[in-house]
C-alpha cells in the first residue's frame, strides 16, 4: 500500500472516531445549554478560527510542502530550519493576538454580536491559540513526511479528553447563567487541545532525526530562504484561508443584524443561529471526515508528484478523491435530505434545525468535493488561484445573506441558503482552475447512473422508514432506513 493510500487510511479512522466523539460532545452540549448556548458559543468560536488564521500564517500546508520536499532531497538540515522558522512565526504571533483577543472582547460582544453575553465564551477560548499555534507546527512537519499516525492519534486524545471535561463543566457552571456554561464548554476545548499538544510534542521527540533546540536562534537567522520559500506558499494559503476566516467571522454580525431588520429580537435570532450552526450544520459536517483525510493526504502526495512532473499520478490521485468524495458524499447527501427530522429528534432530542438541514443538503456535496480540490490547488502551486476563488465565494455568500436574511419571507432560512451558495460556487471555480492544468477526463455517464441510484435508494429508504416499520420506535425505524440506502448505494460499481 502506497503512503498516500496508508496515511488516508489512518486520518479517516481516526477522524471518523474524532468526529463521532466531537457529534456526542455537540449533543452533551446542546442538551446542558440549549440553542441559545449554542448560539453564544457558535457567536463567538469564528472569532477564535480568524485569530489563530493569522496566527498560522498559512504555515502548515507550507510546511507539509516543504518537508516533504526536503524529505526526497535527504536534507535534514533544512527540515530543521523549516521547524525553527515556523515555530519563531507562531509562537511570536500568538504572544501578540491571545491578549488582543482577551481585550477586544468587550468591543466584539456588545457592539459586532449585538449580544454581550458572548464575552465569557471570546475571554475563555484566548488561551488556545498559543497552544494551536505550536502543534500545527508540528502537525505540519509529521503530514510533510507522510506519517499521520501522530496527527490522528491527536485528534482522537483531543476529543476524548473535552468529552470527558465538557458534560462536567457546563453543569458545574450553569446555574451562574447560560453564558457562564457556554463559557466552561469554551475551556474545555482548551484542556482537550492542550492534551493533544503534549501527546503531539512526546511523539515528536521520540521520533526526531535532530534536535530544534540545539542552535534554534542560529538556524532562525540563518533561515532567510527557508522563510522565503513557506512565505511563497503560506501567504497565499493564508489568503485563501483568512478570507474564509473572515468570511466566517462576519457571518454572525450580517446574520445578527440582518435579522433585527427583519424584526427578529436579539435573543430569538441567537437562538436561530445556534440552530442553524450548532445543530444543522455539524450534522452536514460530519461526512467530510473523508475528505479533510483525503486533503491532508493530497498535499504532500501531489506536491512530491509535482516535483517530479508526473502529471499522469497528480490526475490518478486526484481521480481517486473524487470517486471517494462522490460515493461517500452521495451516500451522506441523500440519508441527510431524507432523514433530517428523525435524524435531528435522535441526536438532539429535538428536531430543531432539521427544516435547515433538508434546505441545504442537497447542495453539501459540492463541499465534500471542495477540500481535495482546494488541497491539490495549495500542492500545485496555485494557492493564489484558490484565494481569489474563495474571495469571490465570500463576497457572494455575504451580499447574499444580508440581501436573503433582513427580509421577512426569509428571516434565517436566507442565511442557510447564502452559505450554501458561496460553498457551490468556490467548488466550481477550484474545479475550473484544476482543469487548466491538469489535463482529466469526465464520465458524465457515471455521474447520471450515480445521480439515478441517489434517488431511487433514497425513496426506498424514506419507503422503509415511513410504511414498513411505522409502528416501531422512531429509533429503530431510523437505522431500518439508514441500512437500507446505504447497503444499496454500496452496491452501485465504483
Amino acid at each position: 500500500m502506497s503512503k498516500f493510500l496508508k496515511g488516508t487510511m489512518i486520518l479517516m479512522g481516526a477522524a471518523l472516531i474524532t468526529r463521532i466523539l466531537g457529534f456526542i460532545n455537540r449533543i452533551v452540549v446542546a442538551r446542558f445549554i440549549g440553542e441559545e448556548g449554542v448560539g453564544l458559543f457558535m457567536m463567538a468560536f469564528p472569532t477564535l478560527v480568524l485569530v489563530i488564521t493569522i496566527t498560522q500564517m498559512g504555515l502548515p500546508v507550507a510546511i507539509s510542502k516543504s518537508v516533504a520536499e526536503a524529505e526526497v532531497q535527504g536534507d535534514i538540515k533544512k527540515v530543521k530550519k523549516i521547524l525553527a522558522v515556523s515555530l519563531a512565526i507562531t509562537v511570536s504571533l500568538s504572544l501578540i493576538f491571545t491578549p488582543a483577543l482577551i481585550l477586544l472582547a468587550p468591543y466584539l460582544s456588545e457592539t459586532l454580536f449585538t449580544d454581550q453575553r458572548t464575552y465569557y465564551p471570546l475571554v475563555a477560548i484566548a488561551p488556545i491559540i498559543p497552544i494551536v499555534a505550536v502543534s500545527s507546527v508540528i502537525r505540519g512537519y509529521f503530514q510533510g513526511r507522510q506519517n499521520m499516525k501522530p496527527a490522528a492519534v491527536s485528534q482522537v486524545i483531543e476529543q476524548v479528553v473535552r468529552i470527558s471535561l465538557i458534560a462536567v463543566m457546563t453543569k458545574a457552571f450553569l446555574p451562574y447563567g447560560i453564558e457562564y456554561a457556554a463559557a466552561a464548554a469554551m475551556a474545555a476545548s482548551v484542556l482537550g487541545e492542550l492534551a493533544s499538544l503534549l501527546y503531539m510534542f512526546t511523539a515528536f521527540k521520540i521520533k526526531k532525526q535532530f534536535r530544534v533546540r540545539r542552535n534554534f536562534f542560529k538556524a532562525v537567522k540563518s533561515g532567510k530562504s527557508t522563510l522565503n520559500e513557506l512565505m511563497s506558499v503560506a501567504l497565499p494559503t493564508t489568503g485563501s484561508r483568512m478570507i474564509g476566516s473572515i468570511s466566517w467571522f462576519f457571518e454572525p454580525i450580517v446574520v445578527a443584524h440582518s435579522l433585527a431588520l427583519a424584526g427578529v429580537a436579539t435573543s430569538l435570532a441567537t437562538r436561530q443561529y445556534g440552530s442553524l450552526t450548532g445543530f444543522a450544520l455539524p450534522l452536514l459536517f460530519l461526512p467530510s471526515f473523508i475528505t479533510v483525510s483525503l486533503s491532508t493526504s493530497l498535499v504532500p502526495a501531489v506536491s512530491e508528484a509535482n516535483k517530479q512532473k508526473n502529471f499522469l499520478l497528480i490526475e490518478h490521485r486526484l481521480t481517486q478523491a473524487l470517486r471517494f468524495c462522490l460515493i461517500t458524499g452521495g451516500i451522506a447527501v441523500v440519508v441527510l435530505f431524507v432523514f433530517a427530522e428523525p435524524l435531528m429528534t435522535v441526536m438532539y432530542g429535538s428536531s430543531s434545525g432539521a427544516g435547515f438541514v433538508m434546505i441545504m443538503a442537497p447542495f453539501f456535496l459540492f463541499y465534500y468535493y471542495q477540500g481535495p480540490l482546494q488541497a491539490v490547488l495549495q500542492a500545485l502551486d496555485l494557492a493564489r488561484a484558490a484565494m481569489i476563488n474563495s474571495l469571490i465565494g465570500a463576497i457572494v455568500k455575504t451580499a447574499i445573506i444580508f440581501i436573503l436574511a433582513s427580509q421577512p419571507a426569509f428571516g434565517i432560512n436566507g442565511a442557510a441558503l447564502g452559505i450554501v451558495t458561496g460553498i457551490m460556487l468556490v467548488t466550481l471555480l477550484h474545479f475550473a482552475t484544476i482543469l487548466k492544468t491538469v489535463p482529466m477526463t469526465i464520465y458524465v455517464r457515471d455521474y447520471l447512473k450515480f445521480a439515478i441510484v441517489m434517488a431511487s435508494t433514497g425513496f426506498s429508504g424514506h419507503y422503509v422508514y415511513t410504511s414498513v416499520f411505522h409502528n416501531l420506535p422512531i429509533g429503530i425505524r431510523l437505522l431500518a432506513g439508514l441500512q437500507l440506502h446505504s447497503f444499496s448505494m454500496l452496491c452501485f460499481p465504483s
